[in-house]
């Protein structure tokens, strides 16, 4: 099926503006964007007065294949994430077997060709001996690599000096950190065993997972990438002391060191414990309502760059079991936009604001090829937005394999009409309604 349709009647989200103009697709691209757009072939899409964005670009997802997928999977979690604007997505390397050779990374995108509904990349995984295959990595095809500073995920707990710094030294492409400190996690576990045994519960997760770990392990790295000139991102910032370490001085273009805040973060604080429990279990941990506050105004204010969600999906038996055996993680690529749409009534953010934190920002920050922008000949990633409308998060509307979500019952902002993946359209504002699969993300790497 040849594509050829035009945006009619439609408000264009795009670079700090908003205008009313059509938006014709040919194939996978954007073709022209104007007012009056007429072609006797094209296929007139109405959309009755709605916004159209770019697609979200989510840079830490995980998905769960191979190896976990009775948590989840590439087909069910890139359905979720079409469902929730997200037409893009980086996906974490601690699946089983972790991804820490060139041939186990590539057996992620094999699958992700057959089965992802939207777009797709792999961060390629970092252990004490895999030096060598992370050298030979092709980063114009591959978004960056993930090292696990201080936080225990199989077999890439990564907190060596002297293989840190070796990879720093010579990464060829951009180091996403997942920062908190190991020793002070551990001895911050055994305290709160001491004090309260069998009676440990959700709320003192921040406490043992507190906010000097991610201190101590976020300032390591920033030393380690001012030293080396490397490109690093640091992923989930959750504490006000953390945002010290970045700059806004520099347009996002030309910054050396940048960081993400997810989603959670920036809507649950500590007093969520109380009702939510191990369902809001995380690392790093949900922190307190000044840590949210001024993780809010370090996004409006460049501080930080990116916002993403850490979607960790797990069934609902195992995030039901006590606090210390519960894993950490919670879903929640279905509703990014529109938890940001939520938190911008709170905040006075702008539609422009959140586009550019979730669909220009991760562009630029990881130098996505023609997507994250509509653009004349940029790929044709677009989400059809209604802001007047709300939407209820019901476990029957959810496409997780977990089946469950954190937000039921939440009331959020604006509601998702449609979603394009590369002309495509694959959610109506109901349900998936197409199998073609996304494409793998291409990289403009110096």
């Amino acid at each position: 099926m040849k594509i050829n349709q035009i945006f009619k009647n439609v408000l264009l989200v795009n670079e700090g503006q908003t205008i009313a103009c059509d938006v014709q697709i040919k194939g996978e691209r954007i073709h022209k964007i104007g007012n009056d757009l007429t072609d006797p072939e094209a296929n007139i899409i109405d959309g009755d007065g709605k916004y159209l964005i770019p697609g979200c670009i989510d840079d830490q997802v995980h998905f769960r294949e191979p190896g976990l997928t009775h948590k989840a999977d590439i087909y069910s979690e890139s359905r979720a994430a079409a469902a929730g604007g997200v037409t893009s997505f980086m996906e974490m390397p601690n699946t089983i077997p972790n991804t820490l050779t060139k041939d186990l990374l590539e057996q992620k995108y094999e699958i992700a060709a057959k089965n992802s509904a939207v777009n797709y990349s792999f961060f390629m995984g970092v252990s004490l001996d895999n030096y060598d295959d992370i050298m030979s990595i092709d980063y114009q095809h591959t978004c960056g690599i993930k090292i696990f500073m201080g936080s225990s995920t199989g077999g890439m707990l990564v907190d060596d000096p002297k293989i840190l710094e070796k990879i720093f030294v010579n990464a060829n492409a951009l180091i996403a950190t997942h920062c908190e400190d190991e020793n002070i996690i551990k001895s911050n576990l055994q305290l709160m065993k001491d004090l309260y045994g069998e009676k440990l519960k959700a709320s003192h997760h921040p406490i043992i997972r507190s906010r000097e770990a991610c201190l101590a392990s976020s300032t390591f790295a920033v030393h380690l990438a001012k030293r080396y000139d490397t490109r690093l991102h640091i992923l989930h910032i959750s504490t006000e002391e953390e945002l010290n370490l970045f700059s806004n001085k520099l347009p996002l273009i030309d910054k050396r060191i940048t960081a993400e805040v997810c989603v959670h973060h920036l809507y649950f604080d500590d007093r969520n414990y109380e009702t939510h429990g191990n369902l809001i279990k995380c690392n790093p941990a949900i922190k307190n309502l000044k840590d949210r506050t001024s993780l809010r105004r370090a996004l409006k204010d460049n501080i930080l760059d990116v916002v993403a969600t850490d979607h960790a999906p797990h069934t609902w038996e195992e995030k039901n079991k006590v606090f210390l055996e519960a894993p950490a993680g919670l879903p929640l690529v279905q509703h990014p936009l529109l938890l940001m749409l939520t938190m911008a009534s709170e905040e006075g953010w702008d539609l422009p604001f959140i586009v550019q934190r979730m669909a220009h920002n991760p562009a630029i920050c990881f130098q996505i090829k023609e997507r994250g922008f509509i653009k004349e000949g940029y790929y044709a990633d677009l989400v059809l937005l209604d802001l007047k409308a709300t939407t209820t998060v019901t476990p029957d509307r959810l496409l997780y394999k977990c089946a469950w979500s954190p937000l039921e019952g939440h009331i959020l902002n604006g509601s998702i009409c449609g979603t394009w993946v590369n002309g495509l359209k694959v959610f109506d504002g109901n349900s998936v309604t197409i199998q073609k699969p996304g494409l793998r993300i291409e990289f403009n790497r110096n």
